[in-house]
């Protein structure tokens, strides 16, 4: 099959885009308000987007709150996803008022961050505290403005809990990653392979 997505007409129960996208990975984000409010909120549009220097970015389709607030202070927290903790994290989904944490809907603990003012999970193996390098409001092919609004943030310090390393590194296994698959469906990492790049220019390697 094949459709245009000007017209959308796939004829399809649901619309498969981000079925097709995925697995993406979940940006659990935290953040501040300059008044003291605590905004937690998963983001399926979310990625790295490089190691030097070290930029994430999330995705709000609305000027959600964790847009709001990120932008507001400057700063915000990328928790870690995993699967002990999807209820949790769907529950931090709900449509709160301003002032309402979503650390105390989902049953969640506020842990003090390093560099910056928002909170991070507690319970989450890993997070990565940032701060804002710059936002944005993509346009469509016409140059109409989206209703989505990009954050970007530079990692400034990263927390591990060390009972997900094995042999130095994150062991996946462990660390049960979430990620976003389409409809309402999630996914758990639980199979792990090693690929090496090839060295050569034609890919000839032996070992792939």
């Amino acid at each position: 099959m094949f459709y245009a997505t000007d017209a959308n007409d796939h004829g399809l129960p649901h619309d498969p885009f981000k079925a097709i996208v995925a697995p993406r990975p979940i940006g659990w984000i935290s953040t501040r308000a300059q008044d003291g409010s605590v905004n937690l909120s998963p983001y399926s549009y979310f990625n790295a987007l490089s190691d030097d220097p070290k930029l994430v970015m999330f995705s709000s389709s609305g000027f959600k709150h964790s847009a709001e607030f990120a932008i507001e202070s400057g700063e915000f927290v990328a928790n870690l996803a995993t699967g002990p903790l999807a209820r949790a994290l769907v529950k931090s989904s709900a449509p709160a008022e301003r002032g309402v944490s979503e650390f105390a809907l989902a049953g969640l603990t506020e842990a003090a961050c390093r560099l910056v003012k928002a909170p991070r999970v507690a319970e989450s193996p890993a997070a990565l505290e940032c701060r804002v390098t710059e936002h944005f409001v993509p346009k469509s092919l016409s140059g109409e403005p989206s209703a989505n609004h990009v954050v970007i943030g530079q990692v400034v310090g990263i927390h591990i809990d060390e009972a997900i390393l094995r042999d130095g590194m994150i062991d996946m296994a462990l660390a049960q990653p979430l990620s976003r698959l389409g409809y309402l469906d999630y996914a758990v990492t639980e199979s792990v392979f090693p690929l090496r790049r090839p060295r050569t220019k034609d890919a000839s390697d032996p070992w792939l």
